[in-house]
């Protein structure tokens, strides 16, 4: 028997048939494969912004109950096994490549030509945690909602964290545009969370809920109290009330948006609670967001005797929330920043450049990379220097006795930049 390719190429392979929202494909291949997607206790995280966050969070929460627990997210820091895991432990390199290789070829007999990497990597996770016999599955959607892959499921919770403009040649010119796909994940009379959304994708979700006769929690009402402090580079302490109780929670993850983003974690899990996960107390709670790690979230580490800050805003409302954190730092900064070209790159350095020394472009691995030097050529003034090699980039700015490097823009960029970090002997000073 072949042994089969390495799981990144066969993605890799797939690539080129680039999106394609809806949910057929994906339904035929799973009861080709006798996989029933409906059958598996899952948890739907759906968001412009933090939801990776959020499901990680969530994930840890329910792990800490004593729940076996599987996580899909996407997209990945490093390669495709880390977007699969169960309880913290990402599958394995060839149980992966086999999972593709299964999926792929009942895939070419059913729907030829059709099934895209996302849902490839989708059918694999479902595949994966059915075999692992989790007993929650908490899956963070790719892009939108109601015809991500992921919404094959049967979701016993839907979590909607934020909504933003993004994607606008799939989701829309508007919020509301965007909520209306977000929204697509809730279920008849199954319990729904949102997040701080704006007035107007606020009532397309609470329309959605009380069309589907499902309770949903909006946190700016839910949530009584939230105070947090800094403790230590990249930690904080939350203070948080809902009506279920009060927490006080240690949190591994800076900023404000992820004090919210914990907020919106332990609303769900009380949800799933009452839902009959009994396990989901506040002593569990408290021991998951301990221990929650999520990397390339305002994650700190040391290099060249520089510091660096790592963080994987990638659209002008996660780069208000990068500004707000550089704010509360109170001290300058450098920015390496590199973008995909279907991004708002200008949007995002409109926001970043105040708080800015000196502004460095160069561009993140992928077909998607934009053209800093043409970017900048259009923009003058903006940019200090541009360097399109990621690498050179790097080594040039790691000086020590600079102030801090922060590294954005894409998190394409910002793996890239961590696996040229793990080749150097520093640790990092703190992993958010």
């Amino acid at each position: 028997m072949s042994t089969p390719a390495d799981a990144t190429a066969q993605l890799a392979a797939l690539a080129p048939r680039g999106i394609r929202p809806g949910l057929d494909v994906l339904r035929a291949v799973l009861a080709a494969l006798g996989q029933d997607p409906q059958a598996l206790p899952a948890v739907l995280v759906a968001g412009t912004n933090g939801k990776g966050s959020t499901a990680a969070l969530l994930a840890a929460m329910a792990k800490a109950a004593g729940y076996r627990t599987g996580l899909y997210t996407s997209p990945p820091l490093g390669g495709p096994a880390e977007q699969i895991a169960v309880d913290g432990r990402p599958i394995e390199q060839p149980a992966l490549a086999e999972l593709l290789a299964q999926v792929t070829a009942v895939a070419e007999a059913v729907r030829p030509g059709m099934l895209t990497a996302f849902e490839a990597l989708t059918a694999a996770a479902f595949r994966h945690f059915a075999a692992a016999a989790v007993d929650l599955a908490v899956l963070e959607v790719g892009m939108g909602g109601e015809l991500d892959a992921t919404n094959v499921a049967a979701p016993r919770l839907a979590v909607i964290t934020s909504v933003a403009l993004d994607h606008r040649d799939f989701l829309g010119p508007t919020t509301a545009d965007v909520a209306r796909h977000k929204a697509g994940i809730l279920r008849r009379r199954r319990p729904a969370v949102a997040g701080w959304l704006g007035a107007d994708a606020e009532a397309v979700v609470r329309r959605a809920a009380r069309e589907l006769d499902a309770p949903l929690i909006v946190a700016p009402d839910a949530v009584r109290r939230l105070e947090r402090r800094e403790v230590g580079r990249g930690r904080q302490r939350v203070e948080l009330a809902t009506a279920a109780g009060a927490y006080g929670l240690e949190l591994p993850l800076a900023g404000a948006h992820q004090a919210r983003n914990l907020a919106l974690a332990v609303l769900a899990a009380e949800a799933l609670r009452d839902a009959g996960f009994a396990g989901l107390d506040a002593a569990a709670i408290a021991r998951g967001s301990a221990a929650c790690r999520w990397p390339g979230r305002l994650e700190t580490r040391t290099a060249g005797g520089r510091e660096l800050i790592l963080d994987a805003a990638h659209n002008p409302a996660a780069a208000d929330a990068l500004a707000a954190y550089l704010e509360e730092l109170g001290k300058p900064v450098d920015l390496l920043f590199g973008a995909f070209r279907d991004k708002d790159a200008g949007a995002m350095l409109a926001r970043l450049a105040p708080r800015a020394r000196r502004i460095v472009l160069t561009a993140p691995p992928g077909p998607r990379a934009w053209d800093a030097a043409a970017w900048a050529a259009r923009h003058p003034g903006i940019a200090t220097a541009v360097e399109p090699d990621l690498r050179d980039a790097l080594e040039a700015l790691l000086m020590p006795g600079e102030p801090p490097l922060v590294v954005c823009g894409s998190l394409a960029l910002v793996g890239a930049i961590r696996s040229m970090l793990e080749a150097r002997t520093e640790p990092p000073t703190g992993t958010t």
